[in-house]
C-alpha cells in the first residue's frame, strides 16, 4: 500500500491512505509532526515580517546598515559639498554671498539636465560618450533656425543640409516603428511637424525641436548599440567627434549669439517671481510629504511593510523645512545695487529640479523603471524572464541624447551664444562626472536620478571657488575635478565590492 498527501486549504497536509485498488481508506489524524508543521505554516502565512512599521529609530539603523554594507548613496557627494563650502568659504569671503550662491544654478543647469540622461544609460551598464556634442548640435541647429527664420528655408552655407537632417530624422523614426519604441517616435514627429511646416522660426517651437532631434538622435545611437551589438563606447564616441563637424555645418561656421531670442535667454538668466518661487518650494516640499504618507497609508492598508507615520513626518518635513529655508533665502535681493532688484528661485534651478522630480517617478514608479534597473543588474537574466532589453536600451539612450539637448540650450545660455566648440570641451566630462559623484554606479544597476544634482553641484562650486580668488591659477580646477572624480570612481568599487562581500 503506497501513501500519498493532500495540502489542505485550511490547514496542514493530512495524510490518505490509498488501496492497491486505487481505493482510498479514511484520512488519518495528523500527528505531533503534523501538529508542529500547521503552527509553523500558520505563522509563516501571517506574514508578520510584512507588516512590521518602521520607526524613526529603525529607519535611521537600516540606513547606517546600508551605508556599512557598500550603499552609501548620497553620503560623499554630500560630504564633499560641506567639505568643498568649508574650504571656498576660507578662500574668499564672496564665495557664501547671497549672489554667488544665486549665479550656481546658471553655471551649473547643463551639467544637471545632462547628467540627468546620463544616468539612465549609466544604470544599463553602458556609456555615451556623444551626450554634450549631441546637445550642443541640436542646439546649434534651433540657434539656426532662429536666426535664418527657419531651417526650410536653407541653412546658410550648405542647402542641401536641411534634406539630410529631415532624412536622418526619418530614418530615425521608421527604426523607432520597426523597434515599437512610440514615446521616441511621438517626439521624433513632433520635430519633424516643426521643422518642415517652419514653425522652428519662433523661438518657443525651435525649443521643442531640439528635443525632437535628440530623440532621433537617441534612437540611431540606441540600434547601433541594443541592436547591431555595436558598444556604446565606440559608437557614442565616433558620434561624440562626428557632432563637433556637423555643429560647424549647421552655424556656417559662425557662433550666433542668441541675446535676442528672449525665451530662450531668460532660462539661464531670469527668476521666477517671488509669489511663484513660494509655490514651488511648497510644492516640492509639500508634496514630497504628502506622497510619502500617502504611501505608507496604503502600504499599511494592505499589510505591507511600511514606514511608520512618525518616521515618514520626520524625514518628509526635513525636505519640506529644506525646501521652504531654500525658497526663503532666494527671494531675497541679490544686487548690490538698490536700483535693481534680482530675487526668485533662478529657472536654471527649478528646469533641473522638476526634470529630476519626473525622473525619480519615472524610475521608481513604471514598469519601465524596474525593467532599466533589471536590465543594469544583470541583462541576460533579464532577457530571460521576458524584459525586452533591447527595448530598454534604446529608450535609455532616446532619455540620454533628449536630455542632453535640453542640456544644449542651457549651456548655450550659460555662453550667451551657439558657439563652434558647443558642447565639446570638458561639458561630457562634466556631466559624466556629476552622475558619478552624486552616487550613480557606472558598472550599472544602482543609482538615482538625484545623484545628477548632487553631483552638478559639486563639479559646478569647484571652479567657482577658485575663480572668486584671482591668484589661485585655474589649473587647480582641472585637478581638482580629475581627483573627486576618481576618488567618486574608488568609492563606487570599493562599496560594490564591499556590499557584494556582505
Amino acid at each position: 500500500m503506497t501513501e500519498h498527501t493532500t495540502p489542505d486549504p485550511a490547514g496542514p497536509e493530512v495524510t490518505t491512505a490509498k488501496a492497491p485498488g486505487g481505493g482510498s481508506n479514511a484520512v488519518a489524524e495528523p500527528g505531533e509532526a503534523g501538529v508542529a508543521e500547521a503552527l509553523s505554516l500558520g505563522r509563516a502565512s501571517s506574514f508578520s515580517l510584512d507588516v512590521e512599521l518602521r520607526s524613526v529609530g529603525q529607519g535611521l539603523r537600516d540606513y547606517v546598515n546600508k551605508v556599512r554594507g557598500g550603499e552609501p548613496g548620497a553620503l560623499p557627494s554630500v560630504l564633499g559639498l560641506i567639505v568643498l563650502g568649508v574650504i571656498f568659504s576660507q578662500v574668499s569671503s564672496q564665495f557664501l554671498s547671497k549672489s554667488n550662491i544665486g549665479n550656481l544654478p546658471g553655471q551649473g543647469a547643463y551639467i544637471a539636465i545632462i547628467a540627468l540622461g546620463l544616468v539612465f544609460v549609466l544604470l544599463l551598464g553602458e556609456i555615451d560618450l556623444s551626450a554634450g556634442t549631441a546637445g550642443g548640435l541640436c542646439a546649434a541647429f534651433a540657434a539656426q533656425a532662429i536666426a535664418s527664420g527657419g531651417l526650410r528655408g536653407g541653412i546658410p552655407g550648405s542647402s542641401s543640409l536641411f534634406y539630410i537632417l529631415v532624412a536622418v530624422m526619418v530614418l530615425a523614426l521608421a527604426l523607432g516603428l520597426w523597434m515599437k519604441n512610440y514615446i521616441g517616435m511621438a517626439l521624433i514627429v513632433m520635430g519633424l511637424v516643426i521643422v518642415l511646416f517652419k514653425l522652428d522660426q519662433h523661438v518657443f517651437a525651435a525649443l521643442l525641436f531640439t528635443i525632437g532631434l535628440g530623440a532621433a538622435i537617441g534612437v540611431i545611437t540606441g540600434f547601433l548599440v541594443a541592436k547591431v551589438g555595436i558598444p556604446s563606447f565606440i559608437v557614442t564616441l565616433a558620434m561624440f567627434i562626428a557632432w563637433q563637424g556637423v555643429i560647424l555645418f549647421a552655424l556656417n561656421n559662425q557662433p550666433i549669439s542668441i541675446g535676442n531670442f528672449k525665451l530662450w535667454y531668460k532660462l539661464g538668466h531670469e527668476n521666477m517671481s517671488v509669489l511663484w518661487s513660494w509655490v514651488f518650494g511648497a510644492v516640492v516640499g509639500g508634496g514630497y510629504l504628502l506622497f510619502t504618507l500617502y504611501r505608507s497609508f496604503r502600504a499599511q492598508q494592505r499589510k505591507l511593510a511600511a514606514d511608520s507615520y512618525g518616521l515618514v513626518l520626520v524625514r518628509g518635513g526635513i525636505v519640506l523645512a529644506a525646501s521652504l529655508v531654500i525658497t526663503y533665502f532666494a527671494n531675497q535681493n541679490r544686487n548690490s545695487n538698490p536700483n535693481f532688484e534680482i530675487k526668485g528661485i533662478p529657472w536654471a534651478a527649478s528646469v533641473p529640479i522638476a526634470l529630476m522630480i519626473l525622473c525619480t517617478l519615472v524610475l521608481t514608479k513604471t514598469t519601465w523603471g524596474r525593467h532599466l534597473f533589471a536590465t543594469g543588474g544583470n541583462s541576460e537574466a533579464a532577457r530571460r524572464a521576458g524584459i525586452d532589453v533591447v527595448h530598454v536600451k534604446v529608450s535609455a539612450f532616446i532619455a540620454c541624447s533628449s536630455f542632453g539637448a535640453l542640456g544644449g540650450l542651457f549651456l548655450t545660455t550659460s555662453q550667451n551664444s551657439a558657439s563652434l566648440d558647443l558642447g565639446s570641451s570638458n561639458v561630457l566630462l562634466f556631466s559624466v562626472a556629476a552622475a558619478v559623484i552624486g552616487g550613480t554606479s557606472l558598472f550599472g544597476g544602482r543609482g538615482k536620478a538625484r545623484d545628477a544634482i548632487m553631483g552638478a553641484l559639486v563639479i559646478v562650486i569647484i571652479p567657482n571657488g577658485i575663480l572668486l580668488r584671482p591668484n589661485l591659477p585655474a589649473a587647480y580646477q582641472q585637478v581638482i575635478t580629475g581627483g573627486v572624480l576618481l576618488l567618486a570612481a574608488a568609492v563606487d568599487a570599493l562599496s560594490r565590492r564591499r556590499s557584494r562581500a556582505t
